[in-house]
């Protein structure tokens, strides 16, 4: 059988340059522990064999990764705009990108903003389906499904590196959700509504559930990462585990194995908005169901209340997603709910997604990531601010408001307390015992 994928190479038994380069950047992990899990379907490397990109694993026992979304709509089509947004995404430290517009000339814009970052871009094949169908036809529920077909192959020949595919929403699914009689958010999902109009109106089965195997060989063939879209998410705290919700979780679940069985790589999403106390819950059952396939958690949102500042709330549901084991956290902008985000939200969203993950990292993956917090400690104790500077997440950041508040330029302390500063009276009170650790700390 011809290798095409990461999936490929690892069944049989072979390691790939992508696959060292994983375990490089993963402190402690061999490449054949990588292999493995790409074998198991719990790492994937979201990828395109048209494009180079950085390479990036996601998965059990990696490092919590962000993903920064952009794109147009139809109220604002701007195309420098956005490669803006993705260049300052980059620099912010995202590691993988969502171009998700709906405006525009959108081969155009996808082309664009690939050769503008080294990040792996992914996207959603409905949107520009819809699109697309709407202008041909002017009506998006008369999308032709080979037209459909035809777009994923030539988005992954364009270079995407993963594509959130909505194959979870099917009959049974749909079935669940009018049983069901109510949706305090509604849908909220643009590619998930909008399949799931096309179904209503068409008297159709999903396309891309009923010929899943034709969109895992497609991308296969292209080795990019399938993300199984989350059509029916919750955008409401209320309506979090709800059936609809649960019924496309099992049906996004069954296809992961099913597709990592036909060699790609396949990585689950979920779940929008959800109370703090299922997170957990929500996480457990993902893993449970899918054989530890990566989940990408879209927030999550454990409030609805918070609109201008929902970066904070998406922080504190992602530190207990990434905390329970989620891979990849979508980060949220404090634009979220409100309009397009501008190249400020993107850094702030960004950051705020890469402390959240951080955080979490910390239980999950505990000593791998706690030497750096242990580090930064000893050099705030001693009063080393060259150090901290280096040490800390955001460098730049950190030096700027030290040296815009600093009373004098050679100062050893900060502002905050000045001459009454704990750190600076400890190294004269307690000396000997600061000593004592210069032992423990040369380990480090």
């Amino acid at each position: 059988m011809e290798l095409y994928s990461q999936v490929d190479y690892a069944k049989a038994g072979k390691i790939t340059p992508e696959m060292e380069e994983v375990a490089r950047q993963e402190e402690g992990l061999s490449p054949e522990t990588i292999r493995e899990g790409i074998e198991r379907g719990t790492i994937v490397i979201p990828l395109n064999k048209n494009v180079k990109v950085n390479v990036v694993g996601i998965g059990q026992g990696l490092r919590t990764k962000v993903n920064a979304s952009i794109g147009t709509s139809t109220d604002i089509v701007d195309l420098d705009f956005e490669i803006k947004k993705a260049k300052a995404a980059e620099a912010a430290g995202a590691d993988t990108l969502m171009e998700l517009s709906v405006g525009g000339d959108l081969d155009e814009i996808r082309h664009e903003v690939i050769k503008a970052v080294n990040l792996p871009v992914g996207n959603v094949p409905l949107y520009q389906a819809f699109c697309e169908a709407t202008k041909k036809y002017g009506d998006p529920n008369k999308l032709d499904e080979e037209m459909l077909f035809d777009l994923i192959e030539r988005q992954c020949e364009d270079g995407i590196a993963f594509m959130a595919i909505h194959c979870g929403i099917n009959l049974y699914t749909m079935e669940r959700l009018k049983k069901q009689g109510y949706r305090y958010g509604g849908l909220v999902s643009k590619g998930g509504t909008s399949m799931v109009a096309w179904m209503m109106t068409n008297g159709k089965e999903n396309p891309l559930y009923e010929h899943f195997d034709r969109v895992a060989q497609i991308l296969r063939k292209h080795d990019v990462v399938l993300s199984l879209g989350n059509g029916l998410r919750a955008g409401a705290i209320a309506d979090s585990m709800d059936r609809a919700m649960v019924q496309e979780l099992i049906i996004n679940c069954e296809l992961a194995e099913i597709g990592r069985e036909m060699g790609c790589q396949m990585m689950v999403e979920g779940p929008g908005h959800v109370p703090l106390d299922e997170i957990e819950a929500n996480i457990i059952l993902q893993k449970r169901m899918s054989g530890g396939a990566p989940y990408y958690m879209l927030g999550p949102l454990p409030t609805d209340v918070a609109a201008g500042w929902d970066h904070i709330t998406a922080a504190i549901g992602a530190a207990q997603s990434s905390r329970y084991g989620a891979d990849l956290i979508c980060y949220i902008t404090p634009a979220e709910h409100l309009g397009l985000p501008n190249v400020e939200d993107v850094v702030t969203g960004v950051k705020t997604a890469r402390i959240a993950a951080h955080i979490g990292d910390l239980n999950k993956l505990k000593e791998k990531t706690f030497t750096w917090d242990k580090k930064m400690s000893i050099k705030r104790r001693d009063m080393d601010w060259e150090a901290q500077f280096e040490l800390a997440m955001f460098p730049d950041d950190a030096r700027r408001i030290y040296e815009e508040r600093s009373a004098t330029s050679d100062s050893k302390t900060c502002t905050m307390c000045g001459e009454y500063c704990a750190n600076k009276g400890a190294l004269t009170l307690f000396q000997d015992v600061l000593e004592s650790s210069i032992k423990k700390e040369a380990a480090l």
